[in-house]
């Protein structure tokens, strides 16, 4: 394993972390079915080839996350847990000590090596300004409770560099991969927070898994001197401000490439020439989305019962196979982009701000209605 300096921080964290939010699962669309024995596997497998850096969150696996890190990392301090405060549920500071508390308690540990606040917007971000939340999140961190303090981040580069310059944070949390340069903090928002002695961990380098499983125009383009998760990987890892990448694993085979591709990772170690191949695949795949969809799931559940990040995924593979073929697809949906009602539950809920409603309407006419 490689290892970086985190930031002004001084800790040497591993080039991989490991997020806990696609764990596998025993029973399928059912977040909170953890399959335990197969993700202490990965766990262990992970420790054996390094890992230092276990990332989890309140929501993931509907709060079934940090109980698992809890369990399976119990008594080990060598390793660094980051972890988020929900800020969407926190409204006092006496609400914030109570959720911090009751993290503590799942993770069985005094305290929480790195800390973020969660998924910040404006909106967010306006409430932790008005609850003054950075001053009680100081406080625990002057108790012991919180090593050091960060943000995540899913909103406009202008949103992102406000954050960045009204409080001395030890780190960051953006989503970035080859693709998404200019978006939500953007390559250069990454650089300014280096700039900062931030630390800058990576999340969805692999766009929700999208970039693992390219279109064929797109493999022919990278070629095949290295698989399409590393070309992902080894961009994130050639930027300088980069500390580390989160991968939210849910197979051993995943765990198994990615400690060998954080192995043989390097700051610049990508050529110019291997970059402009990068460049030419992003504008691919920029020409064929049609919903910037990560399938994150944080929409779901749907009241309605729509499989939101399905129903995407179908439409956005028309830009590859034929509408027909698709259509037959989405046929077999249980619920389709008709049965949507507007009642806009999941647009708040959306890190991307997909006009989810508004975008049902189109693929209802898209697939339902006759030409």
């Amino acid at each position: 394993m490689k290892y970086r300096t985190f930031g002004k921080t001084g800790k040497k964290v591993s080039a991989l972390g490991f997020g806990m939010m696609r764990l596998p699962l025993l029973q399928e669309g059912e977040p909170s079915s953890i399959d335990k024995k197969q993700a202490l596997r990965m766990v262990e497998e992970a420790l054996a080839g390094g890992v230092n850096y276990f990332d989890t969150a309140w929501p993931y696996h509907g709060g079934f996350s940090e109980t698992f890190v809890g369990e399976a990392l119990k008594g080990n301090h060598d390793v660094y847990i980051a972890d988020k405060a929900p800020v969407w549920e926190i409204n006092s500071h006496e609400d914030f000590e109570r959720v911090l508390d009751e993290q503590l308690r799942k993770l069985q540990r005094d305290h929480i090596d790195f800390y973020l606040l969660h998924a910040l917007s404006q909106e967010r971000w306006d409430n932790v300004k008005k609850i003054n939340l950075l001053e009680a999140v100081e406080r625990a961190k002057q108790a012991g409770k919180i090593g050091h303090i960060g943000f995540s981040f899913h909103d406009k580069k202008e949103v992102f560099l406000d954050i960045l310059h009204h409080f001395s944070w030890d780190f960051c949390q953006v989503q970035m991969n080859y693709v998404d340069v200019d978006y939500q903090a953007t390559l250069d928002g990454v650089r300014q927070a280096g700039a900062k002695g931030m630390g800058v961990v990576i999340m969805e380098p692999l766009r929700g898994g999208k970039l693992a499983t390219p279109p064929q125009r797109v493999l022919d383009v990278l070629g095949g001197d290295r698989s399409p998760v590393q070309w992902a990987l080894d961009f994130l890892w050639s930027q300088p401000e980069v500390s580390l990448l989160l991968s939210g694993m849910s197979h051993m085979d995943h765990v198994k490439d990615n400690v060998k591709y954080a192995s043989e990772s390097s700051v610049g170690k990508l050529s110019e020439k291997e970059m402009a191949t990068l460049e030419e695949a992003s504008h691919i795949y920029q020409r064929m989305s049609k919903v910037p969809c990560t399938h994150c799931d944080y929409c779901m559940p749907c009241p309605f019962g729509l499989d939101i990040p399905e129903i995407f995924e179908i439409y956005n593979a028309t830009a590859l196979e034929s509408k027909e073929k698709m259509k037959e697809r989405y046929e077999k949906l249980e619920k389709r982009a008709s049965d949507c009602t507007e009642c806009g539950a999941c647009f708040p809920q959306c890190p991307q701000f997909i006009p989810i409603p508004e975008d049902m309407k189109q693929i209802t006419d898209y697939f339902e209605k006759e030409a």
